[in-house]
């Protein structure tokens, strides 16, 4: 088996039967225990010798690694890639503290020179089409406009970003370039310096402060150079709870106002919203997004004020690593609009589409039905089938790729189960004969192939190519007192006995066994802690 790397894999604890967080007693104890089953010594057969050599071996270095406090230090952050990348020993990094510093400067530092030598771009193309003003002969195209800013780190403290955007409606345009250099003084405080030219010139300067852990303040001020007014406006920031934030903005100027507002984001869902009180006018705007799977997302919004009033709703789609696309419908006094979204990386193209200036009900039904029941329709046969079958041909390729790795350590596994073969059988019959723990069945693998089987547990030959029998290791593991736990946060391929049948896909482990003549079952992730028996797992 392949140690992977990342801190997340753990195969050195999992291979010793050891938490994270194991004591150096823990350690040597389990490594005692361990070193009794593998000996090359305690086996006469030539091909049992070789077999506990091998084991062995890799239960000597897991030990060594974990009982030498700098090697468990670095293990720990980098996995076993940063024990093989050749960093250089000594007395001038000999304690744990010192390593862990040393790689975070290093990691620091690499990151620093990625972002230094690139600049950074975004950008975003928004074109209004009005069907009404193609049927009356004027054109589709009712408002085009463009903008794109990139930025940079100039050094540790110092930051620069270009920003410019084009505009053209109807009959007139204009653009406008702006420069911004912010300098971070210290940790918790900012200053930028704004200088912008074109449609609105101005410049300006903005502090920013971190008053407390939860609490951020910013004051700007801006001088227009065209009618010679001054803006200023403050802003205050505060975290309310661990997914909410808060937020109150003053502005003082020309067109002076107050808002407050709030957004709250978590893994499934996130939410703002926003009243805003100025001199001219009134209004409050709100939207709520949920996430349905990783891929896709529903949106409903709402705005209201003394000139706008409107509702949106829709969604989106990830059809990509990079790529997301959305289509939103929105009624209002303004008319009905559908609108698309196609966002790549920090780049953005928004197309809304006028349908209606008048808000008549069957065609604004019209509008929603329509692209609604085509969207579904084209996801259930086209859109999902296409997926699906791209998933299995790349489920295959990857498959192949990994072919001869994971032959290479299922044969390892089964050797290593061998070894364990005897003293399994004595502990299942000791449990036998007390009433106590017994595996009776244990499969370990894709957790596709797990769900596929059902109550009829699919043995299929692609089914059994993607999963591992691993019911030996696990009866191994019950201790005298009948019980069985595998340790949070660690990966179970890396077990004595196991192996990673399935490179790359997600996996879990089904557990079925009897305790006091009863029958159980449990299914537990990767990388979930097991605690058997349970009555929840009861049958």
């Amino acid at each position: 088996m392949t140690e992977e790397t990342g801190p997340q894999s753990r195969q050195l604890y999992a291979l010793l039967h050891l938490s994270p967080d194991a004591s150096d007693e823990e350690i040597r104890k389990s490594y005692r225990q361990w070193a009794q089953i593998y000996h090359p010594d305690k086996y006469q057969a030539p091909h049992m010798k070789e077999i506990a050599t091998e084991n062995f071996q890799r239960i000597c270095e897991a030990y060594e690694i974990l009982t030498d406090e700098t090697k468990r230090q670095i293990y720990d952050i980098y996995g076993m890639e940063g024990l093989t990348s050749g960093l250089e020993l000594g007395p001038k990094l000999n304690k744990a503290e010192e390593i862990k510093e040393h790689l975070e400067r290093l990691r620091r530092r690499k990151v620093e020179e990625k972002i230094s030598a690139h600049f950074i771009p975004s950008g975003t193309i928004l074109a209004n089409l009005s069907l009404p003003q193609f049927l009356e002969g004027d054109g589709i195209i009712q408002r085009m406009a463009m903008s794109s800013d990139v930025h940079s780190q100039l050094s540790k403290r110092n930051f620069i970003a270009f920003a410019g955007n084009l505009e053209v409606n109807e009959n007139s345009g204009g653009g406008a370039a702006t420069v911004v250099l912010r300098h971070r003084i210290s940790s918790v405080s900012s200053v930028e310096f704004i200088g912008s030219a074109g449609l609105r010139a101005l410049i300006g300067v903005q502090m920013t402060r971190q008053l407390s852990s939860h609490s951020t303040a910013t004051m700007a001020i801006a001088k227009s150079l065209r009618d010679g007014s001054i803006n200023l406006s403050n802003t205050w920031t505060r975290q309310l709870s661990e997914t909410v934030n808060g937020n109150i903005q003053l502005l003082l100027g020309s067109q002076s106002s107050i808002a407050v507002g709030w957004q709250k984001k978590d893994k499934k869902t996130s939410a703002a919203g926003e009243l805003k009180i100025g001199t001219n006018s009134i209004g409050a705007s709100a939207h709520y997004t949920h996430r349905f799977s990783s891929k896709s997302h529903g949106r409903i919004a709402g705005r209201v004020g003394n000139t706008t009033l409107e509702v949106e709703l829709g969604g989106g789609r990830k059809i990509s690593n990079f790529s997301t696309v959305r289509m939103l419908y929105t009624i209002g006094i303004q008319g009905i609009f559908w609108k698309f979204e196609f966002r790549r990386g920090s780049q953005k193209l928004i197309i809304p589409i006028l349908l209606s200036r008048d808000l008549n009900p069957v065609f604004a039904t019209g509008a929603f039905i329509i692209p609604s029941s085509m969207y579904f329709l084209l996801k259930k046969f086209v859109v999902k089938p296409y997926y699906l079958r791209r998933e299995k041909q790349k489920a295959l390729e990857n498959k192949d790729k990994n072919f001869a790795q994971v032959q290479e350590a299922r044969a390892a596994a089964e050797k290593a189960q061998q070894l364990l073969q005897n003293v399994a059988d004595r502990k299942r019959t000791r449990q036998t004969e007390i009433g106590g723990l017994i595996i009776t069945k244990a499969v370990y693998g894709n957790s596709k192939a797990l769900k596929k089987g059902g109550d009829s547990r699919d043995t299929s030959v692609d089914s059994a190519s993607q999963v591992i029998d691993v019911a030996v290791p696990l009866n191994f593991l019950v201790n005298d007192s009948g019980q069985l736990k595998l340790h949070d946060g660690v990966k179970k391929s890396g077990i004595m006995g196991f192996c990673d049948p399935c490179p790359g896909e997600p996996k879990q482990l089904l557990v079925e066994y009897s305790y006091g003549g009863k029958e159980y079952e449990v299914v537990v992730d990767d990388y979930g802690e097991l605690l058997i028996p349970q009555e929840a797992h009861r049958i």
